[in-house]
């Protein structure tokens, strides 16, 4: 079965995505079919470009789209970047640290 649907591209921490048509089975970024488009959500504006007969070509081939490459095509996809929370790591870390340097002052 083939799918259309997003294969990551770019860099660390600076996605961009191709649309592709390809076989369900295949890994996220593996060998793809064909090219459908493209969306850079680290640009601003955000870059969206997709080839719709091609897609439409697919689908009545039998692809099926993906939920997110679904909601690409209706404009209603949110892209939600991924922000690590660094302060409340910071906070752990330091609190982990206090409680050993206690646990030396006790045992000395």
């Amino acid at each position: 079965m083939v799918k259309i649907r997003l294969t990551r591209t770019g860099r660390k921490n600076l996605p961009s995505y191709r649309i592709v048509a390809i076989e369900h089975t295949k890994k996220r970024d593996g060998q793809y079919i064909e090219i459908l488009g493209f969306f850079n959500p680290s640009k601003n504006p955000v870059e969206f470009q997709i080839d719709k007969e091609k897609v439409n070509e697919w689908v009545k081939n039998g692809a099926q789209v993906s939920d997110s490459v679904q909601e690409l095509m209706d404009g209603t996809y949110k892209y939600i970047k991924y922000e690590p929370n660094k302060k409340e790591e910071k906070e752990v870390v330091a609190e982990k640290s206090a409680e050993v340097a206690d646990e030396n002052k006790e045992k000395e």
